[in-house]
């Protein structure tokens, strides 16, 4: 559970996403190191979404290379891209009557070995898993019995259990209230400082954002802006991105 010092870790070059030939983001160069939290911004369906899947290697980019700690994502398989990249999507997954520990437990399948027994090493990261997120009074609980709000963070928990470099999470804030956004997103960004890792998460919550996220990365016209929080404040990047909003 140590902390590593900040290092390249993502690098995307001359890279576009989309669907089929239609392309969302163009021309994006960029590199991204561990110890950040990173908050993606757009409206709706300006590809947020189709980002974070490409750089999970569920979707093939259309143009360009994806790098994930010095090796190109595409020639990876999916064994060793789930040793590298975790993902959280937005929504409630079928898990039948699994409980809360078990489906944390899954996180650790990359790890495992083909039959899945959990060694007293893959026990004690469920266990920090679930603390960390919060979630350890409902391990005997199945999911579909918790609030839309718990089983994201039993979700989040299961990704942090796979102890991956890279965290993706698709709109992680979407069923919490504010304060549970604050603690949220407190808790990301003090995971990747204390971890080295580097966490982007999709969000509509662009203030609790700006205040909290090491980094930003908005969406607008089809291309990618990145900057500091700060740069972002000044930038008048918000003000342009709003502005194409309201005349849509």
């Amino acid at each position: 559970m140590g902390a590593n010092g900040m290092r390249p870790l993502l690098q995307l070059r001359s890279l576009a996403v989309g669907h089929g030939k239609e392309a969302l983001i163009t021309d994006i160069d960029l590199e991204l190191s561990t110890g950040q939290c990173v908050a993606l911004i757009g409206v709706n369906g300006g590809g947020k979404s189709t980002l974070l899947n490409t750089l999970a290697g569920l979707l093939l980019p259309l143009r360009g290379r994806i790098s994930l700690d010095g090796k190109d994502l595409a020639g990876s398989s999916a064994a060793e891209r789930a040793r590298q990249v975790a993902v959280v999507f937005t929504g409630r997954p079928q898990t039948g009557l699994l409980d809360v520990r078990t489906i944390v437990g899954l996180g650790r399948q990359p790890w495992t070995g083909h039959f899945g027994t959990l060694s007293a090493a893959d026990v004690e990261v469920v266990e920090w898993a679930m603390q960390t997120m919060d979630v350890q009074h409902l391990a005997t609980r199945s999911l579909d019995r918790l609030s839309d709000g718990e089983a994201q963070r039993v979700m989040i928990a299961r990704a942090l259990a796979q102890n991956t470099p890279l965290l993706l999470l698709d709109e992680p804030m979407a069923f919490l209230d504010l304060v549970n956004r604050v603690r949220l997103l407190h808790t990301l960004q003090k995971l990747a400082r204390d971890r080295g890792e580097l966490i982007i998460l999709s969000t509509h919550d662009l203030h609790t954002s700006l205040d909290l996220c090491d980094h930003i990365l908005l969406i607008h016209q089809g291309r990618l802006w990145s900057g500091t929080s700060a740069e972002v404040r000044t930038s008048g990047m918000l003000e342009a991105l709003f502005a194409g909003a309201h005349t849509r």
